[in-house]
């Protein structure tokens, strides 16, 4: 028996305190995604990166409107928008999760220390959200666009070994309920960050200056909230994976305490780096192949073809709704920026519900009718969305209520779908990290696609309802696979 499977808790699948460690990593990480992806950096980027505004008479409104004039970013001799290659930055933070996740689940599976990935990727995204507040102007944009992407690839990747202790730490009746509990930790932690820094920018900053200056701190908080709270999770969360008997004889890369080793006794530092760079090479070599394979064999089961494919669908529209979702408020309804942030602050509120409402109303019909009703209602928020109207006097109360609607179900098909995956999976399988890689990957690959459909469609068509508007087809179309999926009865009386 190995070391590491000696260090592991006797009791480990429904340990309460193991669990609530699990939970804690969504406090964590999540402030991640407000403060950075959804409303304090974006408003922060699109501040820096404008020259100045003018006035702008709006005949439909017969009113006034301040639009802002940006900086052009020059990127290889070629001009874009600030916007523009923002998205890009972001699209190619996905890439990079997609090329490296495969790489990195499998090396992990093999050498039995996803923990240590989950803390590599905690601390690259949390040192990043902090190097942020390096960026000041339009004179190290790029700098800031770096860090941001160092960021997004931190919180993505160690989503896929967060995701894959799920099943490792769960029976299956208890996936839903902890899952649903790790989304509400980390909306309710991210919702307390963000308003404590809105104190701080709002309340007590004098002045433009002064604002400015208590944004960057707050990405120097978010950064340390998330290093600061993963240290509970990382203490109590056991490693895990099927360690295989021959390894290199030292994995100096993977231990920087190695490095300095003479290794006299196996021939030498360079013997080693070079049995090292050998077994890494092999790892990169099989990675993908390994992620094909386990795409066949999950897609041979019945039930995870079609919840896979409809995950897929549904993601498109859910992750690029989410990610887009400032930009419309702004760029459609023209909406003003604290309002625009309280909107997103309800959406976190709303999440929470939703994911507690969609936990408890699984165990009475079942992850597949949950996930059902969680689209229908996606798709009523797209088409509520493509007839909002400048000229209604009441457009933004109605977006509002569109906000509402996204924040009840983003927080329930969230939790729903990582759930439902999880108890889909063989039990006991050694290969999570590799499964929930593939979920990952698949993920990731819908949001690069929804992303890039959204942007042409803005610019065919010269406004976001039309691209909200095709997220329908997408939640559709999930919604007709996830219909296909068998439902089975647990001994616990849970149904999928």
């Amino acid at each position: 028996m190995s070391e590491i499977e000696n260090q592991q808790p006797k009791h480990i699948k429904n340990n309460p305190k193991i669990m609530k460690a699990w939970a804690v990593y969504d406090w964590a990480n999540s402030v991640y995604s407000l403060v950075i992806t959804s409303t304090i950096f974006p408003i922060y980027y699109s501040i820096l990166t404008t020259a100045y505004e003018k006035k702008e008479y709006v005949e439909e409104t017969k009113s006034w409107i301040d639009v802002p004039v940006r900086h052009m970013i020059k990127v290889f001799g070629r001009e874009y928008q600030p916007d523009a290659v923002y998205g890009y930055s972001l699209t190619i933070s996905f890439f990079i999760v997609v090329l490296l996740s495969p790489f990195l689940s499998s090396l992990a599976d093999t050498i039995g220390n996803k923990k240590s990935f989950l803390q590599f990727f905690c601390y690259l995204g949390a040192t990043s959200c902090m190097g942020l507040a390096m960026f000041t102007g339009m004179h190290n944009v790029f700098l800031g666009l770096l860090f941001s992407i160092t960021a997004s690839v931190g919180f993505w990747g160690s989503l896929v070994f967060y995701n894959s202790f799920l099943p490792d730490i769960a029976t299956r009746d208890k996936q839903d309920a902890l899952s649903a509990k790790g989304y509400v930790y980390g909306y309710i932690g991210s919702v307390v960050l963000v308003v404590i820094c809105l104190l701080l920018i709002q309340v007590f900053a004098k002045g433009p200056a002064q604002q400015l200056l208590f944004t960057r701190i707050s990405f120097l908080l978010t950064g340390a909230w998330w290093f600061g709270f993963s240290q509970y999770t990382f203490k109590h969360l056991p490693q895990f994976g099927d360690v295989k008997e021959k390894l290199p004889k030292d994995l100096v890369l993977l231990n920087y305490k190695n490095i300095f080793k003479k290794h006299e006794d196996q021939g030498g530092f360079f013997e080693v780096l070079k049995d090292n760079m050998s077994f890494y090479k092999d790892i990169a070599k099989e990675s993908f192949h390994e992620l094909f394979k386990v795409g066949n064999e999950l897609f041979k089961d019945k039930n995870l073809k079609f919840f896979l494919s409809s995950f897929f669908f549904y993601s498109v529209g859910m992750q690029t709704i989410f990610l887009m979702a400032t930009l419309f408020g702004k760029s459609e309804i023209n909406l003003a920026q604290d309002k625009l942030i309280g909107t997103l602050l309800v959406i976190q509120i709303e999440a929470i519900i939703g994911a507690v409402i969609f936990s408890k109303l699984s165990r009475k019909i079942g992850n597949k009718n949950v996930i059902s009703i969680a689209i229908v209602l996606w798709i009523v928020a797209c088409l509520w969305a493509y007839f909002l109207n400048k000229e209604n006097p009441t457009v933004e109360y109605q977006f509002y209520g569109v906000a509402a609607v996204v924040g009840l179900v983003m927080g329930g098909l969230q939790a729903m779908s990582r759930s439902t995956y999880s108890k889909l999976l063989p039990e006991d399988s050694m290969e999570n990290t590799t499964f929930f890689s593939f979920y990952d990957v698949l993920e990731k690959l819908a949001i690069i696609v929804g992303t890039f459909i959204f942007a042409t469609l803005i610019e065919h068509f010269n406004n976001m309802r039309y691209a909200a508007l095709s997220m329908t087809i997408f939640f559709a179309v999930g919604l007709i696979l996830i219909r296909f999926l068998k439902v089975k009865m647990l001994k616990d009386r849970d149904t999928l």
